[in-house]
């Protein structure tokens, strides 16, 4: 357990306590325990899991600064990433997990309740469906999403949800900034401003990984997000 830990302070400048080392310790329990059961993530080894989910996770902490007393909704959370972790270093932020799978949906809840996380809600929905609703509609200071869709789908997935002043944060890999070229329509129409590319570096995992960062600078316009699905299936390309 140590390595990732020491690697989490040295590459990204993140201190862990005691009591936040043994909520990670046990998220790892769990995520082991019910990966036996439930195809929650590809990752099932302990090191795996250290390093390619909570130090994955966790570099995202070098684009959204601190989150502490802000709110986050994190879109296709899957078994709680990036959103748990950063929840677990942030405990003052407020965090929204979405998944449109209800098993993975009622882990997200299982680990919350077993952490004693508190100001977190877990909702079986899509991110279409949040983006239209009055009461989740640019309503988040940051909005997050891993390995979910391109980066066109992904925009219109999240900056409907965060509001202006706040950021759209996309976890990717080496096809980052080709995907960023392809965005720039969907970036332009639904309120985003200049993008920004950040470099992340993990030990042991090859190829390149990046942080997409997209500030929201003005509101999305009224017909977006498109319903659910055809952000999908037609891409603002």
């Amino acid at each position: 357990m140590d390595n990732w830990i020491n690697s989490a302070e040295k590459l990204f400048g993140i201190h862990l306590s005691e009591p936040q080392i043994q909520q990670f310790r046990t998220y790892e329990a769990l995520l082991l325990e019910w990966n036996s059961k439930i195809n929650l993530t590809a990752v099932r080894d302990p090191d795996g899991i250290r390093v390619k989910h909570f130090l994955d996770s966790l570099s995202c902490v070098q684009a959204l600064g601190d989150m502490n007393g802000k709110s986050l909704i994190d879109i296709g959370t899957g078994a709680g990433f990036p959103g748990i972790p950063l929840r677990i270093f942030y405990p003052e932020m407020k965090l929204t997990l979405v998944d449109s799978v209800g098993k993975k949906a009622d882990f997200c809840r299982l680990v919350c309740d077993t952490l004693h996380l508190k100001g977190v809600t877990v909702l079986k929905d899509r991110s279409e469906e949040l983006g239209i609703r009055r009461e989740t509609r640019e309503l988040f200071d940051a909005a997050s999403a891993r390995a979910v869709a391109i980066m066109p789908v992904l925009c219109e997935y999240l900056l409907p949800l965060v509001k202006v002043g706040g950021m759209m944060l996309a976890q990717k890999g080496e096809s980052a900034p080709e995907e960023l070229k392809s965005a720039e329509t969907a970036i332009r129409k639904l309120g985003g401003g200049e993008p920004d590319l950040k470099q992340v570096t993990l030990p042991g995992v090859e190829g390149e990984r990046w942080l997409v960062c997209i500030p929201k600078i003005k509101p999305t316009p009224a017909g977006y997000p498109r319903r659910t699905g055809l952000p999908l299936k037609k891409p603002l390309i």
